[in-house]
């Protein structure tokens, strides 16, 4: 007559009584693991969007600048409101360049006078 039950009494006597701190603990690891990955790489990568922004918002005329395709010129006309600035590469060659593809400001110039 034993052999029919479907649950050997074993495995009903480790079932847990209280599951619910069960739970959670099986939990705490997967939010040890996020908070690791927040300090480590989410935050940090906040940081750097934000001095990228904050970098390409103060480019001036007579900026030297590195585009993202390592192209290597002087700032020469920048319209505010504009996602685009110009740049001269060479003597006589001046080129548009977005302002998100400013990867990095060499030397900054002085403030032009008005």
């Amino acid at each position: 007559m034993e052999s029919r039950l479907f649950i050997s009494p074993a495995f009903a006597q480790g079932a847990p009584a209280g599951g619910g701190t069960e739970m959670i603990l099986q939990f705490v690891p997967f939010i040890l693991i996020f908070v690791i990955m927040w300090f480590l790489i989410i935050r940090p990568q906040q940081r750097r969007v934000k001095a990228h922004q904050e970098l390409i918002k103060n480019v001036r005329r007579g900026d030297t600048v590195v585009t993202s395709g390592g192209i290597i010129g002087k700032v020469t006309k920048v319209v505010e409101d504009s996602a685009d600035v110009e740049v001269e590469i060479a003597d006589g060659v001046k080129v548009k360049v977005a302002r998100a593809m400013i990867s990095e400001v060499r030397s900054k110039s002085e403030p032009v006078k008005a």
